[in-house]
């Protein structure tokens, strides 16, 4: 009776494809769910922390990852803080739309009403596993109110009454909180963690197993009985690698979600990532364009149209990404700066990774050349915005520079 349980997917449907060798991802869950499936009955869970914000298209994604996990049928999804930050009325919303199988035993709203079931029960080969979720209380919002985790957990396992064989904690704590949990529930099979940042090694804690799935959905538990641990359960940590093919059905879903992002063209403003600006900023602060460089920065704009940056939109619209406002965020110039890129029906002249990319908004600097182009911080400091250790692993300014080295012969070209 394998037991399966992702977390912590933080938004990352799929794999972005900026590098080689990413993980994880909703297709490859599917395939792995699907292999198992041929050999047993599996139970399938997630921790929680879905999406990264509320925003609209945090809400559009968050839905998509639901339909998603529920055509690989999921058995439970945890309120983890991406979900409760969503707020009481959307998320009894998708249970109603949906049929979606969220549960929490401790999210309750500021009437101290539940949100969704405190536990489901699910039966598989004559065993009869409840699964349970909590949040931990740091995470309470300002329309939900979160109980302790380990009396709620309690609580549920006897509201179950004799109803179970075995009990399943699906827990959205940090590391120390987690491990303090299964310490003191030892009424308690297994619990299963995140946001651990790093998967946890499967060990026993007395008679309770603990393990975790995180890091963008990049690694799943895999649970079964075992007579042979301290336990009586065993576990194993996988990870999402290319080594598991993409799922039709989960390309499917994957397809309609692009379609939807297609249609609505989300604009940075509606989005969890546009760059807050603060105070009030000059009429100067806007983004001019690449093509605005051209009469005085001609070498530089020449080493430009050979570089990759150049051709950074074309890049995503090979993939059919380009939809996507979180790929949009590093392949246009000014994304959600003024002037800058809006979205893909006013945002043509924007498109690819200019120089204010990096300079930053240089209307004024266009306007009078005496002006320097007032950034944050210096254009080098940008260069992880975007190439970070998620997107760019291997990204060594010293080593990536001398493919883009420009300005030293500005002066002459004045």
């Amino acid at each position: 009776m394998p037991l399966v349980v992702s977390g912590d997917m933080a938004g990352w449907i799929a794999p972005c494809g900026c590098e080689t060798n990413q993980s994880g991802g909703l297709a490859r869950r599917g395939t792995f769910i699907e292999q198992l499936r041929g050999a047993a009955d599996v139970i399938v869970a997630d921790v929680g922390g879905a999406i990264e914000g509320n925003s609209a298209y945090d809400r559009a994604k968050f839905e998509a990852i639901l339909q998603g996990e529920m055509a690989m049928g999921i058995d439970a999804h945890n309120i983890g803080a991406a979900e409760a930050a969503l707020g009481a009325d959307a998320l009894r919303e998708l249970v109603d739309r949906l049929d979606a199988p969220l549960l929490s035993a401790n999210v309750t709203d500021t009437d101290g009403k539940p949100v969704a079931p405190p536990s489901r029960i699910v039966s598989v080969g004559g065993i009869r596993v409840a699964l349970i979720g909590v949040l931990g209380e740091q995470y309470t919002t300002a329309d939900l109110q979160v109980a302790p985790p380990q009396q709620a957990v309690l609580d549920a396992l006897d509201q179950t009454g004799e109803g179970y064989d075995a009990a399943v904690v699906l827990a959205y704590l940090p590391e120390d909180e987690l491990r303090l949990l299964a310490e003191t529930l030892p009424e308690v099979d297994v619990v299963v963690g995140g946001p651990t940042g790093q998967p946890i090694t499967p060990v026993a804690i007395g008679p309770t197993l603990l393990t975790s799935a995180t890091r963008q959905g990049k690694f799943l538990a895999q649970i079964d009985e075992s007579g042979d641990s301290p336990s009586g359960w065993t576990a194993r940590i996988v990870e999402l690698t290319d080594h598991f093919a993409d799922n039709e059905q989960q390309t499917a879903n994957l397809d309609r979600f692009r379609a939807t992002l297609a249609e609505h063209d989300f604009k940075p403003g509606e989005t969890s990532f546009a760059r807050s600006l603060g105070a009030a900023l000059p009429p100067s602060f806007s983004v001019a364009g690449t093509e605005s460089c051209r009469a005085c920065h001609t070498k530089d704009c020449r080493l430009w149209d050979e570089s990759r940056h150049a051709h950074a939109w074309k890049s995503l619209e090979e993939k059919g990404t380009h939809v996507d406002p979180d790929c949009q965020r590093c392949h246009t110039t000014g994304y959600g700066l003024p002037g800058g890129f809006d979205s893909i029906a006013t945002g043509e002249r924007r498109l690819d990774v200019g120089c204010e990319s990096c300079h930053g908004p240089s209307q004024g600097h266009v306007d009078d050349p005496k002006v320097r182009t007032a950034y944050f911080g210096r254009a080098a400091d940008h260069c992880t915005d975007c190439h970070d250790t998620q997107n760019s692993p291997t990204f060594v300014y010293d080593e990536y520079w001398p493919e883009i080295d420009h300005g030293e012969v500005v002066s002459e070209e004045l």
